[in-house]
């Protein structure tokens, strides 16, 4: 007979609380320093805090990853209650967090690290799959694997309103946000192979360019219907908003369609008015 198994996941996977409680998922945050001071991402600090620091000292925080330590002393309680974990963290190649894991899962029994190669709500529809593995009855192994699998047909990216955050995190030179800004360039940022990729940059009005930008992406793939997340960095319309999950929903019939508000990593790269669409293709 198949242990317990308890699905977790670190913070970047911008989930809500009460979906957290729905799927009974426990999450461990990252560490967000903002100069010498130390808070926990979506515990004590919020993306709100983020752009109102950000705007009067002009400097943004940045995130560190979850220690071997801290992983150790998350997952001790639920190995000695007989549980086995499948834990998810952020794509290997932004952060440390997942190599910290695996060195915690080799000190201890039935725990299952999983290299997501994705953020934010990328990471959330494999949280799903993964809680629906888990309540089928399938082992923590069976669900790792599977996971492993479905994370290449999982579909993450955001259209941006500004390069100034990117900018400003190292992400992209000087040069390139100038000109981008200059010319209302509204790039298209993806995950390719566990890393941000630019795609398809847009130009005009945001509200035009969301829409269009949801259209291309669920055009063009061969979207599974089962499930989508509709991302936003804050500052947002709600009517806004709306408008784009009824276009989403509209373009493809999705069984399960959530919305999200971006956690504090997303919002320090991207800035407020970013807009994520992830799904999963068939």
């Amino acid at each position: 007979m198949n242990k317990p198994v308890i699905i977790t996941a670190d913070s970047t996977c911008d989930i809500s609380e009460k979906l957290k409680e729905q799927l009974q998922i426990a999450v461990l945050p990252l560490t967000v320093m903002e100069g010498d001071q130390a808070f926990k991402d979506g515990v004590d600090i919020t993306p709100a805090r983020i752009y109102d620091d950000y705007r009067q000292k002009g400097q943004l925080p940045k995130t560190a990853a979850i220690s071997p330590q801290e992983f150790t002393d998350f997952f001790t309680p639920l190995v000695e209650k007989g549980c086995e974990v499948v834990h998810l963290d952020i794509s290997s190649k932004l952060s440390g967090s997942y190599q910290n894991a695996c060195i915690s899962a080799m000190e201890l029994e039935g725990i299952y690290p999983i290299d997501t190669t994705h953020l934010s709500s990328g990471m959330a529809l494999m949280l799903l799959e993964a809680c629906r593995l888990r309540d089928e009855g399938r082992s923590a192994w069976e669900i790792s694997e599977y996971l492993n699998a479905y994370r290449e047909k999982v579909r993450t990216s955001f259209v941006v309103d500004t390069l100034e955050f990117i900018w400003k995190g190292g992400r992209c030179s000087g040069v390139t946000a100038l000109g981008a800004n200059l010319l209302h360039i509204k790039p298209c940022l993806e995950m390719h192979d566990g890393e941000l990729k630019v795609g398809k940059k847009y130009r005009g009005a945001m509200r035009k360019v969301y829409a269009q930008y949801i259209r291309d992406k669920l055009t063009t793939d061969d979207v599974d219907p089962r499930a989508a997340i509709l991302v936003n960095s804050g500052e947002i319309p709600e009517e806004v908003l709306e408008e784009l999950a009824a276009l989403a929903k509209e373009l493809v019939p999705f069984e399960t369609f959530l919305t999200a508000q971006a956690g504090c990593t997303v919002c320090s790269h991207c800035g407020p008015g970013t807009v994520g669409m992830f799904y999963a293709v068939k």
